[in-house]
């Protein structure tokens, strides 16, 4: 049985605690795109983690974790990540790397440093973490497979030699900095090589077997749906697919009728990191920064970069799309224990386009026009952790619950009430 954990919104909405609560029923876990520019939080008995590239599933010593070919692989994180977890006594890890996957090089974060630079205040708000100029490497036909590190070193050579006068003329023309040499490029890769050895495996068949087999596949997602290249709010989106729909593809070449549940996790309110259309955001900077200071565990902080999260009400008109591009068989409500403090709780019902009510997420350019229609809801005014048991949640509460649920038209399965794996209401 193979399921996916992927997110409906802009990203953060809790898919780590999920993945890992998930994961103790898997045997394999797998990440199948996007790279160290983003971070799943999770809190379990051996403390607080934020994972960037690593699959959520590393805290069990019984799954076999997988970064898959559609990852953009930053070596370096990898490992630092590998050795932070042993070293808070976490047990180190089973996991393979996908001999397919790609590598971030160094020279894909000065350029995706260097963009950002150059566009002024037209940027992107990227993480700088090298992630758009690899995948437009990489389907440019000018990346580095994993596998290329352990064949022929003269044709690595060559090719190399081959990029760097693209590359350099870039450099020198565009951003006027100092030149890549070849010598270093090299050495760096055969330090890659050296550090990933033991990790490498062609985990085509290893994926395949393990789904022929029955056992059960976990695959797991970075960001959300409106992130996606395709279907988000573009250009301000990532480099990859965020869709559970590219897991087939992404994860080691699962056939896509494989998967059978698509677990998309929905926050309780919204929130952002990074520019781009958000409709449903609190421009009162006082509401925005106590939603902002109480959420999460810590509060609403990027995992990777630590900027503070743009902050927003629930929109179900986002989530409803959401839900439909990843093909959501249920949903998981994350971090609805934040909201207790509220009298009411203002939630994004439909858009007003052009004068218009339109219940309808639309392409970017008409997104940029639509205002929130924003309906109240009573607040519950307690704390909310600790329940176990859906029934005995505050009637409010529920109401809220089943508000969203009518309205995007999936299932609410799951529901997160607080930071810690056993924080979770079975419905």
């Amino acid at each position: 049985m193979v399921r996916a954990i992927v997110g409906a919104n802009w990203g953060d909405e809790g898919k780590g605690k999920i993945t890992d609560v998930l994961a103790a029923d898997s045997d394999m876990v797998i990440r199948f795109q996007g790279g160290s520019n983003a971070g799943h939080t999770i809190i379990n008995n051996y403390g607080k983690f934020a994972l960037h590239q690593l699959p959520s599933g590393v805290f069990f010593e019984h799954i076999t974790n997988i970064i898959g070919n559609g990852v953009a692989l930053s070596v370096e994180n990898f490992i630092k990540e590998i050795n932070s977890l042993v070293e808070r006594g976490v047990p180190k890890p089973h996991i393979l790397v996908s001999d397919r996957a790609q590598i971030v090089m160094p020279y894909h974060i000065l350029f995706d440093c260097y963009e950002e630079e150059r566009l002024g205040k037209n940027s992107f708000g990227s993480t700088k973490s090298g992630i758009a100029p690899f995948y437009s490497d990489k389907f440019s036909k000018i990346g580095f497979q994993v596998n290329e590190l352990y064949d022929d070193v003269d044709a690595l050579k060559e090719k190399i030699d081959r990029i760097l006068e693209v590359k350099n003329a870039i450099i020198r023309n565009v951003y006027h900095k100092e030149e890549l040499k070849s010598e270093d490029i090299f050495n760096k890769l055969m330090e890659y090589k050296e550090l990933l050895e033991p990790y490498v495996a062609s985990t085509f068949d290893i994926v395949h077997d393990a789904v022929t087999s029955g056992k059960k596949v976990l695959l797991e997602g970075q960001l959300g749906s409106l992130k996606d290249t395709d279907f988000g709010i573009y250009p301000m989106v990532t480099s990859s697919n965020t869709i559970a729909g590219y897991g087939a593809v992404g994860a080691g070449g699962i056939p896509p009728y494989e998967i059978k549940d698509v677990i998309t996790v929905v926050k309780a309110y919204s929130s952002a990191v990074g520019a781009g259309e958000f409709v449903s955001e609190i421009h009162d900077e006082a509401v925005a920064n106590e939603l902002r200071k109480r959420g999460g565990d810590g509060g609403e902080f990027g995992a990777t970069t630590g900027r503070p999260r743009r902050m927003g009400w629930l929109d179900l008109v986002a989530t409803r799309y959401g839900c439909k591009v990843q093909g959501a068989t249920q949903v998981a409500f994350t971090v609805l224990d934040v909201l207790g403090y509220l009298d009411e709780i203002p939630v994004c019902v439909a858009y007003e386009l052009d004068g218009k009510r339109i219940d309808y997420f639309p392409s970017t350019t008409k997104l940029k026009r639509a205002k929130p229609i924003l309906e109240v809801l009573p607040g519950w005014k307690c704390d909310i952790r600790g329940i176990k048991k859906y029934e005995d949640l505050p009637e409010n509460c529920r109401k809220y619950i089943e508000f969203a649920e009518k309205a995007v038209g999936v299932p609410f399965k799951m529901i997160s009430n607080g930071p810690k794996r056993e924080d979770i209401i079975y419905r």
